[in-house]
């Protein structure tokens, strides 16, 4: 679907569809798209500027350097663990909660996929409506509440990924969370529980202490209680997959102090994290509950990877999020010091063809 035909069914129809219902409609069209292998490759050869889906990849070696530690990301291949991503943009966490269409979006252009976020237990998020769009703004509000099927259901769907070729190319990452109802004292275990089932399957493993739309986790980002859940995670990386070392990040707010953030990169380095995914959504906003993404992000964003992106290791990654929409955004980003990019929110607006789009804009860079 070319970009003009999207917007004009944007434009007249699915702007006037629930918010929520369109993002399960579309979802699921994407997942189904990728069980087709017909289709797959159709997709990827056209929308998503790709060309057959590559062999599963073993490469070692650290990420490019950031320019402001002396090391242009640019013109550089960009690595996550052993793996080689294929482009600069992925999906960010939100969109895929349950791991039910990463073939499809890997085939619309997205180098790799955060899924989640996956709680150890099951639940149903938050009351609806819990998201609306701002329409003027191209952003989204959202207090879904880590709405997922749970960590065991998730680990089964990453298994039945990893058993094909194809599902064994993609790059993969988990982004978990605590379940709403795990006392604030036991939530490192809520973390170490999720790695550990789904380390085994995974390329990488995400630690969401961000999201404002669970009660009092965004507490858990001061450093003397993140050390915790962080060493917790790792504890359940190895459980999980002992014969490899699973990439750990962590990801975090816009709305946090500088010296909140430097105070955090400077952990992450303390305690060998591969890496920083920078930023959740804001509460900095008078709409409501629940926290902005898309455009209105991408200022305070840009402002926190530059900052991040000047105190982290040069052996450390930076996955850049907030806001990101056009290739002039993904290059700031990237001068700002990233490594890499997700998305999520632009892809609502854009259509199916706007990741294919962006990586093919940013292939040279």
């Amino acid at each position: 679907m070319s970009m003009s035909v999207y917007t004009c069914a944007f434009d007249t129809v699915i702007r006037h569809i629930d918010a929520e219902r369109a993002h399960e409609l579309g979802l699921g069209a994407v997942s189904l798209a990728g069980r087709i292998p017909p289709v797959r490759a159709l997709l990827r050869s056209t929308l998503g500027h790709l060309e057959a889906e590559p062999a599963p990849t073993t490469a070692t070696g650290t990420p490019g350097g950031r320019m402001l530690a002396g090391r242009d990301t640019r013109r550089r291949p960009a690595r996550i663990g052993a793996r080689t991503v294929p482009g600069r943009l992925g999906l960010a966490a939100g969109m895929d909660k349950d791991a039910a269409a990463v073939l499809g979006m890997c085939a619309l252009g997205f180098a790799f996929v955060e899924i989640g976020t996956v709680t150890p237990r099951p639940q149903p998020g938050n009351e609806a409506p819990r998201m609306w769009r701002l329409l003027d703004e191209r952003g989204v509000r959202n207090r879904m509440g880590f709405n997922n099927l749970g960590a065991p259901a998730a680990a089964e769907a990453l298994r039945r990924l990893r058993a094909t070729r194809s599902g064994r190319a993609a790059i993969v990452g988990a982004n978990i969370g605590r379940n709403k109802s795990t006392p604030e004292d036991r939530a490192a275990d809520d973390y170490r529980a999720c790695a550990c089932l789904l380390a085994p399957w995974a390329d990488f493993i995400v630690v969401n202490v961000s999201s404002p739309n669970t009660p009092g986790l965004r507490g858990l980002q001061t450093v003397d209680r993140l050390r915790a859940v962080l060493e917790a995670a790792r504890l359940g990386c190895e459980q999980g997959d002992p014969r490899r070392r699973v990439p750990l990040f962590v990801k975090i707010a816009p709305d946090l102090s500088d010296r909140e953030i430097l105070d955090i990169t400077a952990l992450t380095g303390e305690l060998g994290l591969e890496g920083v995914v920078a930023t959740n959504t804001t509460t900095d906003h008078d709409l409501g509950g629940g926290g902005v993404s898309g455009q209105p992000l991408f200022p305070r964003a840009l402002e926190v990877v530059r900052l991040v992106g000047s105190r982290l290791e040069d052996d450390q990654t930076l996955i850049a999020t907030g806001g990101i929409g056009t290739p002039d955004q993904a290059r700031q980003m990237l001068d700002a010091g990233a490594d890499l990019l997700e998305a999520f929110t632009a892809f609502i607006y854009e259509g199916p063809s706007w990741p294919g789009r962006m990586n093919k804009a940013l292939a040279d860079y």
